[in-house]
């Protein structure tokens, strides 16, 4: 028994829908990636720029559990300097992806009182964070164009490492 022509005509539909969206995760994953690298990297170069300001602000505004104000203003920086990096290039992509989500969630945690508009910033970087650990961060990556294919190339028979 075959299904209505008009429900056939709709299965044909969506897979053209499915391939066209399954062909543009790379980009969106590289867009992402950009957005994200963009945000953070600002962020750590606005903290060199008046590293005096950052200590302070450290010191008497941002209080970042368990760590000294120094030691959060340096690791913070040095997070949000050298991870959107990685996670630009798709180099230890969901690494990167991870120790931002950790950055960026001791910013939320720090501050006493957040604007809501900066709060839903922090929830779309930490959504599209999350993605990107959870998915891995696309083809046009360091990880999966070189990285990868040399891992797997030498991992045990039967041991592929993507």
């Amino acid at each position: 028994m075959n299904p209505p022509t008009l429900l056939r005509r709709g299965f044909a539909l969506w897979s053209l829908v499915t391939r066209a969206l399954d062909m543009a995760q790379p980009l969106a994953a590289l867009a992402a990636r950009i957005y994200l690298a963009q945000v953070f990297f600002l962020s750590g170069l606005t903290k060199v720029r008046d590293w005096d300001t950052t200590l302070l602000l450290f010191t008497e505004e941002y209080h970042v559990p368990l760590l000294s104000p120094e030691l959060a203003a340096v690791s913070g920086t040095a997070g949000e300097l050298v991870l959107p990096v990685l996670l630009l290039l798709g180099l230890a992509g969901r690494f990167s992806a991870l120790g931002l989500s950790v950055v960026n969630v001791a910013a939320v945690l720090s501050l006493a009182e957040i604007a809501p508009a900066a709060l839903q910033q922090h929830i779309t970087w930490g959504v599209l964070l999350a993605a990107l650990a959870l998915y891995g961060v696309g083809k046009w990556s360091v990880d999966a164009l070189w990285i990868g294919p040399r891992l797997n190339r030498s991992a045990a028979p039967g041991m592929a490492l993507n």
